[in-house]
């Protein structure tokens, strides 16, 4: 059997040390010249050390069944430098390959346990002070780097969100942030992933950021090994591409070389930090011992090419520095690894027997933030103020249609609150496509209501990165269909973040989202889109979606309190057609515009909107958002035509507790569920399917959308629920349960 690649690199670096057979330096630095004591020298390189036999102690736990899937930092180990030039609470969004990085920042923090930490993590126990047990990840809480899984780009975009948090807090100067008014962001990640459109929406929408001369402290870190999983990168293209991009600071170093590798992080370090500039840091490294443990490199890889990166190891080369600085000799080199080995083995041998989550609910309460564990001292503090400035007096006091109450909802939230910030595309002077967020930019600044440009990606990933710094965003995504471009960004991201780290940490927020329907002056799919499947099956996430006015102004209020308080990523659907309508029956009856001042309170989950009597009705219809809407309209024709019926307007679409939507409904001879979307992985499948589970015995059915995209004009209506089909399905549904 051939020998494993983990053993062949530990021998290669002990055989290498005993014949005195260092690579000799490419550079001129010392120690004292990129300012490092001796003490830091040897500091790192037992970080280096210690992430190295990590590495191996990983290769050998999933042999033996004892660990899982595990990417490697095996010549990344550079990144070391990095840490230790960087402060403490420098908020780092890591790779997966910064292993290094990660045990030498929590060198910094006496009486600090990374090995077991990490072995913690890499057997999956409970025990495992990041995630519990949940997953591999690379963080801390305690110093600023948030849990990680396996990345490819798409932490880049809150890593730009929580650079330009740092700059907005100072400029607001707001005394509630996580992060020091002079911290800088880091964002590592590797050259394959630079070709992510997620790492580029992230760069580009840095660069464009500087490029107005607004202050980003940034420091992105490109670790480039030459090669992407088994793909390799075209030599120079990451230095081609953003050696001279505009906005960006570029350095270059051997990441290789532990002292080259701190010369440009100091220098990196005084641009991001005193300049408040965007810096593109390259490494260029090695990757040892393949992609991961489950990587067979032989495969695709040369041994030539496989040997030549195992002779730059970084750890060879940082041994030749200590030896040359006279810190250590060759014996005291081979002595160190030899005892790190040794105690990694013993470290992780005992990972291995502590204990593993064991109970569907111990691996789900990490799902949801603990209530108030974020800012507990703000818990009941919020008291709705009626704004009074640039939002005039006739405003707040008459009666007003959707979009105006929202808007002035939004004002309230901010008038209340510091943390909030309302950002998106046309928010600002335009006050949004559809008015929503009218006069706010007159009314608070320019800095806490914003336009960004034209990436849904960005915007979202500046959501999570303001925060992760102690904000509460409240960002606006123009359209439903254009999410689709960066859901990721909520599913994978934002919603995740409470998972990977044991409920400690979170991303409150509130996005607001134009969507829906019927939207008869602006039609066509991508203004008109129907699909919201994409949140329904994010563990954790709130969906909301008024269908008047005065239920919009309280279930918003409630968002907010739900992301501040408890941490939540909440959706707040807007249907667009509903924005400007002020009748419902008749022409000038205003039975859909109310007054903001007269509007008390905040909705919570489960509060359900029920209309009509209370006692046994003929039918019941269940809805929400624009059905909501249609149906009110057909009971009217229904109760004329002598058939008695209950509007229950859902309002929450996720979660759903459906002991609440029972009572709603019953008692009632049959249930019409009426959805405005499609047939296939609609909302309506899961209320039937749960309904019929818990022993529903009434006649129910549900009146959906058709699975199509929404044509242009008046063939839009011929795929949608009508007034008329609603009707005409309810008392298809009575005649059916009477015949029956």
């Amino acid at each position: 059997m051939s020998e494993a690649p983990h053993e062949r690199l530990s021998k290669n670096f002990r055989r290498r040390l005993a014949a005195r057979d260092l690579p000799v330096p490419s550079h001129n630095h010392t120690a004292a010249s990129v300012g490092l004591t001796r003490s830091d020298l040897l500091g790192i390189f037992e970080s280096q050390l210690m992430s190295r036999h990590l590495d191996y102690a990983a290769r050998r736990l999933g042999a033996a069944g004892k660990g899982f899937y595990s990417i490697g930092s095996a010549g990344h180990e550079g990144n070391a430098g990095i840490a230790n030039v960087f402060r403490t609470d420098d908020i780092a969004f890591l790779h997966y390959r910064s292993g290094a990085f990660l045990i030498e920042r929590q060198r910094k923090r006496p009486g600090s346990t990374p090995l077991w930490d990490m072995a913690l993590s890499f057997v999956a126990s409970r025990e495992d002070p990041v995630s519990g047990g949940r997953h591999k990840v690379l963080g801390s809480h305690d110093l600023l780097v948030p849990p990680q899984t396996s990345t490819i780009a798409s932490h880049l975009p809150k890593a730009v969100g929580a650079g330009y948090s740092i700059a907005l807090a100072k400029a607001l100067q707001a005394d509630f942030t996580v992060l020091p008014h002079d911290s800088v962001a880091l964002v590592s990640f590797g050259d394959a992933s630079a070709n992510h459109s997620t790492a580029l929406g992230a760069l580009n929408g840095a660069a464009l950021t500087a490029f107005r001369g607004l202050p980003l402290p940034l420091v992105f870190v490109c670790e480039d090994n030459g090669i992407g999983i088994s793909v390799p990168s075209p030599t120079d293209w990451v230095a081609q591409t953003y050696a001279n991009r505009a906005g960006l600071h570029y350095l270059r170093a051997d990441g290789t070389e532990l002292l080259e590798v701190v010369a440009a992080a100091r220098e990196a370090e005084q641009v991001a930090r005193r300049q408040k500039r965007v810096v593109f840091l390259h490494l260029t490294t090695v990757r040892l011992m393949g992609h991961a443990g489950s990587d067979v490199e032989a495969a695709y890889r040369s041994a030539a090419a496989i040997a030549a990166a195992e002779a730059q190891d970084p750890l060879l080369k940082t041994a030749r520095s200590l030896i040359d600085e006279g810190v250590l000799g060759f014996a005291d080199v081979l002595e160190l690894d030899l005892q790190i080995e040794a105690r990694v083995a013993r470290v992780t041998e005992l990972a291995s027997q502590r204990p593993k989550l064991s109970s569907t609910e111990e691996v789900m309460r990490a799902i949801v933030p603990a209530e108030s564990a974020r800012y507990p001292e703000l818990k009941s503090t919020l008291e709705w103020r009626t704004p009074t400035a640039a939002v005039d007096r006739r405003a707040v006091e008459q009666p007003q249609h959707l979009s105006r109450l929202i808007s002035l909802t939004l004002a309230g939230i901010l008038a209340d609150d510091p943390r909030a910030l309302i950002f998106g595309e046309d928010v600002g002077k335009k006050g949004g496509v559809y008015g929503a967020t009218t006069r706010l930019q007159t009314e608070f600044g320019p800095r806490r209501v914003f336009d960004t440009h034209l990436d849904e990606q960005s915007i979202l990933g500046l959501a999570i990165g303001m925060a992760q710094n102690g904000f509460v965003p409240i960002p606006e995504i123009q359209f439903l269909a254009y999410v689709h471009n960066a859901e990721d960004q909520i599913r994978g991201e934002a919603s995740t973040l409470p998972f990977f780290s044991d409920g400690k940490a979170a991303n409150p927020m509130v996005i607001r989202i134009a969507g829906l329907a019927y939207q008869r002056g602006f039609g066509g799919h991508f203004h008109n889109d129907n699909a919201i499947g994409v949140f329904r099956d994010i563990p954790g996430l709130i969906l909301a979606c008024p269908s008047r006015g005065d239920d919009a102004v309280r279930m918003l209020r409630g968002c907010y309190r739900l992301a501040r308080e408890q941490g939540r990523v909440v959706i707040f659907l807007e249907p667009i057609a509903l924005y400007n309508v002020k009748d419902l029956h008749a022409d000038g009856d205003g039975a859909l515009c109310f007054s903001y001042r007269s509007i008390d309170g905040e909705l919570g989950l489960f509060d359900l909107g029920i209309e009509g009597p209370k006692d046994l009705v003929d039918v019941a219809i269940l809805t929400y958002g624009n059905g909501a809407h249609l149906s009110r309209q057909a009971i009217k024709r229904l109760q004329k035509q002598g058939t008695s019926a209950r509007l229950i307007d859902l309002r929450w679409l996720k979660p759903l507790d459906m002991a609440v939507i029972k009572a709603a409904i019953e008692p009632a001879r049959c249930l019409l569920i009426v959805d405005e979307c499609r047939r296939t992985g609609s909302l309506s499948e899961e209320l039937l399917a749960r309904l019929v589970e818990e022993g529903f015995a009434e006649p129910l059915a549900r009146h959906c959308a058709e699975d199509s995209f929404i044509p242009l004009g008046q063939a839009a209506y011929q795929v949608l629920p009508s007034i008329e089909s609603i009707v005409n399905n309810a008392q298809e549904l009575l005649e059916g349960r009477d015949g029956a």
